[in-house]
Order: structure tokens, then C-alpha cells, then sequence
């Protein structure tokens, strides 16, 4: 086992960017931080010492070393000191085919939306999904049916959009 060769790497962003980029701009709320995170997530697979067990750990490693990533910019001094953008209204990257869902997705609270989108947009298990996020699937669980319980009371109080 051996560090990523280039071709590997090059494979690897062009499987794995597009879901990366998602979990960024889901966190950060904002296009530009969103691609930094996804350059600087990349150069960290470029720097691995040793090759990826399977297209699971992969994919696994992708999703946590983004959600950190992310977490380390939010953490930053220079973050609390701008302005935000309207980024995410204008959002440039394939969404999924459930547009006013996704939307409404994106209003939950950080926790919530990427245990929803772990969990149903990436096909991971509550357990996995919680390993993922560093907590209990209890926890993810409870987060998986509370917002679930907002999304519905969102569709059906007419909410989206206010």
C-alpha cells in the first residue's frame, strides 16, 4: 500500500466531487468556502499514505474529512468577522431531482440535514450514518424522525418558502 498516484486521484475527484461539494455548501452555506473545502479535502487524499480499503471506506472517508473540513472553517476567526452571502439561493451544483423538498432540507438545522442527507440521499444505514457523524444511532435516529416530523409539518402548514 502505497500513496494515491495522480490517475487515482483524478478518478477519485471525478466519482466522489460533486457529493463532496454537496455535504460543503450544505454546511457553509456559501459557493466560494464550499469549493475550498472540497480543493482542501482533495489535497488531503492526495497527501494519504496508504490506498483506500474499498469504494466504502473511500466514500466514508470523503464524507467525515468534508464535515470536518467544513467544521474547521466555521471555527475560524475571519468566519465570524463578513458578511454572509445569498449564495446558497443561487446554487450552481446538480441539487437532487426533489427541488421544494431539497429546499426545505436546506432550513433544518445543520445536524438534522446532514443526517437526512446521509441517511436518504447517500443510502448509508442509521448506523453507519452515525459513525459517520461521530454520534449514537439512537441520536441519529431521533434527529432522522424529527425532521422528518418539520418537513412534514412544512408541506402540510404551507411554511416552505416564509
Amino acid at each position: 500500500m502505497g500513496a494515491l498516484t495522480k490517475e487515482e486521484v483524478a478518478s477519485l475527484y471525478r466519482r466522489q466531487a460533486g457529493m463532496v461539494y454537496q455535504i460543503s455548501l450544505m454546511l457553509l452555506k456559501n459557493a466560494s468556502d464550499a469549493e475550498d473545502a472540497v480543493q482542501t479535502v482533495f489535497r488531503r487524499a492526495m497527501e494519504r499514505d496508504e490506498a483506500f480499503a474499498g469504494p466504502d471506506h473511500e466514500k466514508a472517508w470523503l464524507i467525515v474529512t468534508a464535515r470536518n473540513e467544513c467544521k474547521n472553517q466555521l471555527r475560524h476567526w475571519w468566519r465570524t468577522k463578513r458578511a454572509e452571502g445569498t449564495e446558497v439561493d443561487t446554487l450552481t451544483w446538480e441539487q437532487p431531482e426533489d427541488g421544494e423538498l431539497w429546499d426545505m432540507i436546506l432550513q433544518l438545522p445543520e445536524h438534522e440535514k446532514m443526517a437526512l442527507y446521509l441517511h436518504y440521499y447517500q443510502g448509508y444505514s442509521t448506523g453507519e450514518t452515525a459513525e459517520l457523524m461521530g454520534r449514537n444511532p439512537s441520536t441519529v435516529r431521533s434527529w432522522l424522525c424529527r425532521a422528518r416530523r418539520k418537513l412534514k409539518n412544512m408541506l402540510e402548514e404551507g411554511e416552505y418558502g416564509k
